[in-house]
């Protein structure tokens, strides 16, 4: 730190701000208190002791217990949660721990990594279509992402990344970071896509899509519904069509039905023929039957084959999640007329929706870990990486299990909810803050040049003044 008269100069972060006495900096998390800079937020210790009828510690007024899952470790594990930074690269991790495990001499390198390369990926159970892939994902008008490939059942979002958070105009940054900052500390954002919907995403709640809440994930596709209720069908119906934007399924065509013996009714479908049974492109996506355009399914009929049909056939229409349906009888002219869906039918559907997940969305951190962060672990930075991809130093984020990509880097990704809330911070470069830990044992720590002399004894960690314990799962 340096100084002006009356303020104090912040290294936390690129920003340097010069902070007044009893002010905050910039990124509201460092404060000037008596002329010494000053971490405003606690740092967070995972505390197993607290577990099986000790006294939960609720972390920043959070309102339900905390449920995530940590490392195997000692009875208190060290986050990196208000812990600190390393920038910039010349200082050691804020903390490097050390505790035993079963006999063993572990160490845990403990920082809060300013991350300019993060993004958020987000998964959106819901047939329904967002917009086109590679559509602009947008707040406030900012482009902060693009749709990407959907996947099972699912719509997919890539939001943030350093082109948007740097590469663009200040204002485009800004939205990002805050958009970043909000869906990675499990908080509501609105997004609009180009040439689509409306959606407000929250991690673990289900999306609410230009309005209407959505419920449940399909079941499968057509194809898939088809192979698993066909069996329940037999009998109560003669002709079942499974609409689905990706797969849509006919009964008496597909290979379940052809098992069960269900003869040919002469139906005609729009579209494309896969496979028997199976059918692409009967229609636009959109946000109708199965996640397509669709507001009246016999749109995607041709007029029945009269070789086939006949007067009185029964025809249930349903999508894949269940949330769609009706029932038809062919008249004289085998043209279906709608009728009320039978009880027996009516409990068919029941059970497409019972087999539907609940809707959920699902926001994944992702982050790489850079120079700075690195050389706080460890004088020779490339020897920490080898250590991640030879699965001796395991990474986590707040004390939650990471996913490392293979290849070259610490590339990670973490779900967020599996962090206690208001785990994430920002600074105005602008740049999220997300906690970091490295743990390995002691003798592995030496091995790859670690910065040994600055290794602290856990208990001696857990006296000092600003920690919040929380429990751990």
């Amino acid at each position: 730190m340096t100084g002006q008269p009356d303020k104090i100069r912040c290294d936390a972060c690129p920003v340097l701000c010069y902070i007044r006495e009893g002010m905050l900096g910039a990124c509201d998390r460092y404060a000037n208190r008596g002329g010494v800079l000053t971490r405003v937020d606690p740092h967070v210790l995972l505390d197993r002791t607290l577990m099986g009828g000790g006294e939960l510690v609720p972390f920043m007024g959070r309102s339900r217990d905390w449920d995530g899952r940590i490392v195997e470790g000692p009875q208190t594990f060290v986050t990196a949660i208000g812990a600190g930074t390393t920038y910039p690269d010349y200082k050691p991790a804020p903390f490097i721990v050390a505790s035993e495990v079963s006999g063993i001499d572990m160490i845990t390198v403990v920082t809060e990594g300013i991350f300019s390369y993060c993004g958020v990926k987000v998964k959106l159970d819901t047939d329904r279509h967002l917009g086109a892939e590679t559509a602009a994902v947008r707040v406030n008008g900012e482009q902060i992402g693009h749709v990407t490939t959907a996947e099972y059942g699912s719509q997919m979002l890539s939001l943030g990344g350093v082109r948007h958070l740097t590469g663009g105009s200040k204002k485009e940054g800004r939205v990002t970071c805050e958009s970043l900052l909000a869906l990675s500390n499990r908080k509501p954002v609105e997004v609009t896509v180009d040439g689509g919907v409306t959606v407000i995403i929250e991690a673990g709640k289900a999306p609410i899509i230009n309005g209407q809440l959505e419920e449940r994930m399909r079941v499968g596709c057509g194809s898939a519904t088809i192979g698993m209720f066909a069996k329940q069908w037999q009998g109560l119906v003669d002709e079942v069509v499974v609409v689905d934007d990706h797969i849509t399924g006919v009964l008496s065509e597909h290979q379940a039905g052809k098992f069960l013996g269900v003869p040919e009714t002469g139906i005609k479908m729009k579209g494309h023929r896969s496979t028997p049974g199976r059918y692409f492109k009967v229609a636009q996506p959109g946000t109708g039957w199965g996640g397509t355009d669709l507001t009246d399914p016999l749109a995607i009929l041709k007029p029945f084959d009269a070789k086939g049909a006949w007067n009185g056939l029964r025809l249930l229409m349903v999508s894949t999640t269940g949330e769609h349906h009706a029932y038809f009888e062919l008249d004289e002219n085998l043209v279906p007329a709608e009728k009320d869906l039978p009880p027996a039918l009516k409990l068919s559907v029941e059970r497409i929706k019972e087999n539907c997940e609940p809707a959920l969305s699902t926001v994944i951190f992702m982050a790489g870990a850079g120079g700075s962060l690195r050389s706080g672990v460890t004088e020779n930075p490339v020897r920490l990486t080898k250590s991640v991809k030879e699965a001796l130093t395991r990474v986590t984020a707040g004390g939650a299990p990471c996913y490392v990509w293979p290849g070259g880097g610490i590339t990670f990704m973490v779900d967020v909810t599996t962090l206690p809330e208001n785990a994430f911070g920002s600074v105005p470069t602008p740049a999220l803050v997300g906690p970091i830990e490295f743990t390995m044992t002691k003798d592995d720590y030496a091995a790859l040049g670690g910065h040994m002399q600055h290794v602290r004894k856990l208990a001696d960690v857990e006296k000092e003044l600003g920690k919040k314990r929380v429990a751990a799962a």
